[in-house]
């Protein structure tokens, strides 16, 4: 039996007061790939965002059982005009070892020139951030996230403008992720790219359609239910039903020590 990593209990998040996740439970575990799916406004972001620790729940909870967490979120989140070098953001993720001031050591060069190797950004590394495009970005981020060592990986639409070669490339590095036991939450759209290469589907529409194997979620009656769920709230999105009767609810279970999630960024 898989490790939970996460555990949702009737979470609910949203802003100054109005929810845009709506009473979501269920659990993720190690060594899983979850592709996280649904329409524009749906509540992806929020979702990473509230698991990240950056939104604080209007209601239920959000846990990590154990271990570090990673949150890539979207590149225009970003100030690429934020005069930096390659090595200076992608040093960020020693930060939770070293602080923001601490002391990159001998070791930490090695370990930074390895992640750069891995992502084919070696001799990128006192590149200015602004000269680089958008798969070199995401290559960089990656490589920064490399360096957490998370044991949750969060990465916000990973592959948005980036080339194919770069999308093969980052997802042998999701996989190898995955193999080594990490849990890895990815917010997509691209519904064939899920299909090929993720195992496991979230789909949500504000509140939670289906969460379970691909190939039973991403079917056309659940893609039809979240799309007439999604014009629904889109009607009232400032208010929230009690939707805890959800029939697309996973069963939570209840048998680890918890601690609640900070913001590892």
């Amino acid at each position: 039996m898989k490790e939970i990593c996460l555990e949702f209990k009737d979470l609910t998040l949203g802003y100054q007061g109005h929810a845009a996740v709506h009473h979501l439970s269920g659990t993720a575990e190690r060594g899983v790939l979850t592709a996280v799916v649904g329409a524009n406004g749906s509540g992806k972001s929020t979702l990473m965002k509230g698991i990240a620790g950056i939104l604080k729940p209007i209601s239920g909870t959000c846990e990590q059982h154990f271990g570090r967490l990673a949150y890539l979120p979207q590149q225009s989140e970003l100030d690429r005009t934020f005069p930096a070098r390659v090595v200076d953001l992608v040093s960020l993720g020693f930060w939770q070892d070293r602080g923001l001031l601490g002391r990159i050591t001998r070791k930490d060069r090695t370990k930074l020139a390895a992640c750069l190797d891995a992502v084919g950004l070696t001799g990128f590394e006192t590149r200015p951030l602004d000269s680089l495009s958008g798969g070199q970005m995401q290559r960089a981020l990656f490589a920064r996230t490399m360096l957490q060592d998370a044991d949750l990986i969060l990465l916000d639409e990973p592959f948005n403008a980036v080339d194919e070669r770069t999308v093969g490339d980052l997802l042998r590095l999701i996989k190898d992720w995955v193999e080594e036991g990490r849990a890895v939450l990815c917010v997509l759209h691209d519904h064939a790219l899920v299909r090929e290469h993720f195992r496991q589907t979230l789909l949500i529409a504000r509140k939670l359609v289906a969460w379970g194997p691909t190939s039973e979620v991403l079917t056309p009656e659940n893609l039809r239910r979240a799309r007439n769920f999604q014009e629904a709230w889109d009607e009232k999105a400032g208010w929230c039903d009690d939707a805890r009767s959800n029939s697309g609810s996973v069963p939570v279970q209840d048998n680890k020590p918890k601690r609640r999630v900070a913001a590892h960024v």
